[in-house]
């Protein structure tokens, strides 16, 4: 028995789906099986019952699941806290955020926290919440920048600011001229809109709801800039957070006066693990930007 099957075991229980699994891990399902299969005959006992193509771990293999966490979770601790006794003015910070947020706020942060500390590397993922969460809980990234996670077991979440969101439409629009608007003078326009399960589309689709009628979404992206094209081609309205990068002689910012339209972004991280010295020297940096 080595760690690498141990890791094996953890996603496979994790995710229950061989094919899955064995992309995730990168390697051949039948590898997969065989390290599975390998593990049972040496501890004795099944960790998954198998039903046709099916695989769902046992009562055994939730025990044996946790014991394996513990252990993974006392080598993080351990390495950790050999990374402690290096210079945290090296190393490498995992962040991942939403979509929506890094076009920007985040390149002013990571570019001053830069220019402290150029000798600490980034790697940077954007996805939506879902995905987001996903990585941190498989601790592929050390922080992550998304909304409240209300209902996440073990992450630790803590409010960084709240984020104005705007209507934009495109600069022909009837309403361009305008600095500010009532979000239910918007009832009869189409809507270009996230696709359902984004936490903005669930934002926008609440505050026109508030202002007392149901948008009618004609378009849905999964990307502001997706959203911004269609905007600008006047294909309806869309509610998103201030972006740089607007060509304004295609596309208008208006502020929504009435309801008042905003969404919290907070910092996000596994709860009691210890971070490598250059994560936690970003993970101050951040708490006190926003402080």
């Amino acid at each position: 028995m080595d760690w690498q099957q141990l890791e094996y075991f953890r996603v496979l229980a994790k995710m229950e789906h061989m094919t899955k699994a064995a992309k995730y891990l990168a390697i051949s399902q039948p590898a997969l099986s065989r390290s599975i299969h390998r593990l049972e005959a040496e501890l004795g006992i099944s960790l998954f019952d198998r039903v046709g193509r099916a695989i769902r771990v046992n009562e055994s293999g939730r025990l044996f699941l946790h014991r394996v966490e513990r252990a993974q979770q006392e080598i993080d601790t351990g390495i950790g806290e050999l990374r402690q006794l290096n210079s945290p003015l090296t190393g490498t910070v995992s962040l991942a955020f939403l979509l929506t947020f890094g076009m920007n706020i985040l390149p002013d942060i990571i570019g001053q926290f830069n220019k402290m500390y150029p000798n600490v590397e980034f790697v940077l993922h954007q996805n939506t919440t879902m995905p987001i969460l996903e990585r941190l809980l498989e601790r592929q990234s050390d922080l992550c920048l998304v909304g409240p996670v209300n209902g996440h077991k073990g992450i630790t979440w803590r409010k960084l600011m709240e984020e104005e969101l705007f209507i934009y439409v495109a600069a022909e629009h009837r309403l361009a001229g305008r600095s500010e608007l009532r979000l239910e003078e918007l009832a009869d326009e189409p809507f270009i809109g996230f696709k359902k399960g984004y936490v903005m589309r669930g934002l926008s689709d609440e505050y026109c709801r508030q202002a007392g009628f149901v948008p009618r979404i004609r378009f849905e992206g999964d990307d502001v800039g997706t959203l911004a094209g269609l905007v600008s081609s006047g294909l309806g309205a869309a509610m998103i957070p201030a972006f740089s990068g607007v060509d304004a002689s295609k596309i208008k910012q208006i502020r929504i006066s009435e309801p008042l339209c905003k969404r919290e972004i907070g910092l996000a991280w596994l709860e009691g693990r210890t971070f490598p010295p250059s994560v936690e020297l970003f993970h101050r940096f951040i708490m006190n930007w926003f402080a």
